[in-house]
Order: C-alpha cells, then sequence, then structure tokens
C-alpha cells in the first residue's frame, strides 16, 4: 500500500443502536486490506470505545481512520462538552456517565483507559464547552 487510505464516518448520537457502525465497517475495511486479526482487534475495540464515549457525552461527532505502510490512525472528534480534567478521566472506573446510561451497561469508566490499553500512541485534545478530538496510533509492525 504505497498511498494512504482514508475512512470517514459520521457517529450519530441520537441513539445507542447506531454505536459501533463505524468500528464495523473500519474492520471490515482492514479485513480486505489484509491487516492482521491482533491490528483489527486493536483498532476495533478502540474505535468502539470512542464511539460510544461519543454517543454518551457529546452526540456524536466524527471518526477518521487514516492506513498507511506503517499504521492506522484514529481521530475522533466531537464538539460535546469536553473534558475538564483529563488526567482524571484516564482513570479506570472514573465515569460522568448519567445513571440512565450506567442502567443500560455503559459508562463503567473504561473507554478512554481501554482506548489507550489497545492503542500504541493516544493523545487528547479537549476544551471544556467546544469539544474533544483523541488521536490514536496503532502501529503496524
Amino acid at each position: 500500500m504505497s498511498e494512504a487510505l482514508t475512512f470517514h464516518f459520521d457517529v450519530d448520537g441520537t441513539d445507542f443502536t447506531s454505536a459501533g457502525q463505524a468500528s464495523v465497517q473500519v474492520k471490515k475495511n482492514l479485513r480486505q486490506l489484509g491487516i492482521g486479526p491482533d491490528i483489527i482487534r486493536r483498532v476495533s475495540i478502540a474505535m468502539y470505545e470512542g464511539e460510544i464515549n461519543m454517543v454518551i457525552h457529546a452526540h456524536g461527532g466524527e471518526a477518521d481512520v487514516t492506513v498507511t505502510e506503517n499504521a492506522i490512525v484514529i481521530v475522533l472528534t466531537d464538539h460535546g462538552p469536553g473534558i475538564k480534567d483529563i488526567s482524571q478521566a484516564m482513570q479506570e472506573g472514573f465515569s460522568t456517565a448519567p445513571d440512565n446510561i450506567r442502567s443500560l451497561g455503559f459508562g463503567a469508566g473504561m473507554g478512554l483507559p481501554n482506548m489507550k490499553r489497545y492503542t500504541d500512541d493516544m493523545f487528547i485534545e479537549s476544551e471544556v464547552g467546544v469539544g474533544t478530538k483523541v488521536t490514536m496510533t496503532v502501529n503496524l509492525s
């Protein structure tokens, strides 16, 4: 693959049934490109966690995935409330999800930690009242 391939997805934040559609499509795309199952698994988990976070906290957003010879870069962008304290949000179990979301089995406070765990690099930019941008990289070698 000499040229980078980019996939763009709008993440609908109005319905939990649509959450995860982008990660499922990326999984299919990566399979067609011959990417190994371990890499696909890592990308899928990180993307799914990010999609759920965008639905829970930001009423949706956008996901852009770029595949190069060396890495898969996932950029998740939303215009939600932003993250007040990123270091606190990175702690396992910390959650600001409302009770109605928790009653659905979401909001356990593992989204951001899992996104970091399954990627080789993760960078979060967030401004309260403006939104959040998460850039994750999964190396292919």
